[in-house]
């Protein structure tokens, strides 16, 4: 696929947003950026909810892709995750119907298959230890379930309409790893940039769903369907495991908290603050 140069980005003023604000533009895209939330220091972004569909339709019309952020990150109700995640998913499908986008970049989770039991060491595991992309799906959470949702109505859009989704089951985003189970499901920001870049890019149709993090020592799942899109991970999180380990100890197979790919979403799922 041609490298899009106008990409609408949704959810721009959140943690993972931010981030792809500053990395992407290097990769010669575009930027159009779309969130509920202001951002000051964009003075040409789009503030709107993805309830507004007059406001999504006009934020998607012209772009020549999207990357769609936007949602609630966390647990919540299942009414607020509704409006937000499930709703607002099919309203930006639809505005990308209507306006004739021809590829969306969705940011599925991890959480879509957070039950899953989590492999075992020691690392770095054999490629048929990994977590296949092929893992059935059992959400932990709300959120979980909305991120199932939104890769079943891509592959619908997909198969009904012809609009191309890579979906990405996203680890942790952040510039380092803050907990020893982040080691395993790490992505740099450099990393996400880069898998974006490919999700973006890469000369495929229909939809497509792969894992995301970088190629970590401690990784739990299969990067292959990633690489298979050009993505090149560069980094690791080994380098911080000997702090995290010291401060936190090893994972417990024995601590339902541990014991899944989900973490503590499956335990104590951290709440949505608003």
């Amino acid at each position: 696929m041609p490298a899009p140069r106008t990409v609408l980005l949704t959810g721009a003023a959140g943690g993972l947003g931010t981030l792809m604000r500053g990395l992407l533009p290097s990769y010669g895209y575009d930027l159009r950026l779309f969130d509920v939330q202001p951002i000051p220091d964009a003075p040409g972004a789009i503030t709107a909810d993805l309830a507004d569909r007059d406001a999504l339709r006009e934020a998607v019309r012209g772009a020549d892709a999207v990357l769609h952020l936007a949602g609630i990150s966390l647990e919540s109700t299942f009414d607020k995750i509704l409006a937000a995640n499930i709703q607002g998913t099919h309203n930006l499908y639809e505005a990308v119907r209507e306006e004739g986008v021809p590829r969306v970049v969705f940011a599925s989770s991890n959480h879509a298959l957070g039950f899953t039991p989590r492999p075992q060491g020691p690392y770095p595991l054999p490629r048929e230890a990994l977590i296949p992309i092929t893992a059935p799906r059992r959400p932990d959470t709300y959120y979980g379930l909305s991120k199932c949702f939104g890769e079943d109505l891509a592959q619908l859009y997909a198969d009904l309409h012809g609009v191309d989704t890579v979906s990405v089951r996203i680890g942790s985003c952040f510039p380092e790893p803050t907990t020893v189970r982040m080691l395993s499901v790490w992505m740099s920001p450099e990393d996400g940039a880069r898998l974006f870049d490919a999700a973006l890019t890469a000369d495929v149709t229909g939809h497509t769903v792969v894992y995301g993090s970088s190629a970590n020592t401690r990784l739990w799942w299969d990067l292959s369907g990633a690489r298979a899109l050009g993505y090149e991970p560069r980094d690791d999180s080994e380098p911080f495991a000997a702090r995290l380990v010291a401060e936190q100890g090893e994972l417990d197979p024995a601590n339902p908290a541990h014991a899944h790919l989900g973490g503590a979403f499956c335990t104590t799922p951290p709440i949505w603050p608003y």
